[in-house]
């Protein structure tokens, strides 16, 4: 048991920081979503209204189209700068606009599977819509869109996250070992220590070499020549 807790919260203690960090900024930007919703939402005009229409089809874009892209916008930027500063701590080694462009990229081809389930979770014609009767609309607690958008993070937060770490951020975590992500850590690390060893190897040879000036034996220390008199051994 002492093993495996030293090796779970001591060697590892820095894993666990970072999954914790990640879970914070996770949940920071739910409410960041869902408050900008809720803003928008009651600013602007009714959220199941038809904004602009499709050509050629019968479809709309509703405002609540509109609603769910704002606070995407919102909460992307602060997962971004939350990652960027606190969880992974690239702000020193890379520009801001640097790593932000392929965050929003990700964060934009989730949104756009995000509206599609979105659609679906909304209108009455769909075989997976939320149920009129129950989500009423009566309370903040009732309303539908809040639902529907809760539901789209839960689906499209994991996807995001996976591809942020595999690709915003990893150019960064690799020229930078101390930054790695929870998973690899260890990993990169490792690399990094039996990439130095070969050098490290290189250095005490050369120092020796110096040292015995190239002969194998200590500088200084004179040879004696065999006398061709001497007997022969």
């Amino acid at each position: 048991m002492r093993r495996l807790h030293e090796f779970l919260f001591v060697r590892h203690r820095h894993n666990w920081l970072l999954l914790l960090r990640f879970a914070v900024v996770g949940a920071s930007g739910v409410l960041v979503n869902l408050l900008t919703l809720v803003v928008v939402k009651k600013l602007g005009p009714g959220f199941d209204e038809a904004l602009v229409g499709l050509p050629g089809t019968e479809f709309n874009v509703r405002w609540y189209h509109l609603y769910s892209t704002v606070a995407f916008l919102v909460a992307n930027l602060w997962n971004f700068q939350l990652n960027r500063s606190w969880t992974f701590r690239t702000g020193k080694h890379a520009r801001w606009w640097r790593e932000y462009w392929p965050f929003l990229a990700v964060g934009l081809l989730g949104q756009v599977v995000g509206l599609l389930l979105l659609t679906l979770l909304m209108h009455l014609d769909s075989p997976i819509h939320l149920s009129p009767t129950v989500f009423d609309d009566s309370t903040g607690l009732r309303t539908r869109l809040y639902w529907a958008q809760l539901i789209v993070i839960a689906v499209v937060t994991p996807v995001s996250f996976v591809l942020n770490k595999l690709w915003t951020f990893a150019a960064v975590r690799t020229a930078h070992p101390e930054l790695a992500d929870p998973a690899h850590v260890e990993a990169v690390l490792s690399e990094d220590d039996e990439a130095s060893e070969p050098t490290a190897a290189a250095e005490v040879g050369a120092e020796a070499r110096a040292h015995t000036g190239g002969s194998g034996r200590p500088a200084g220390v004179a040879v004696r020549q065999p006398d061709r008199h001497d007997p022969v051994r």
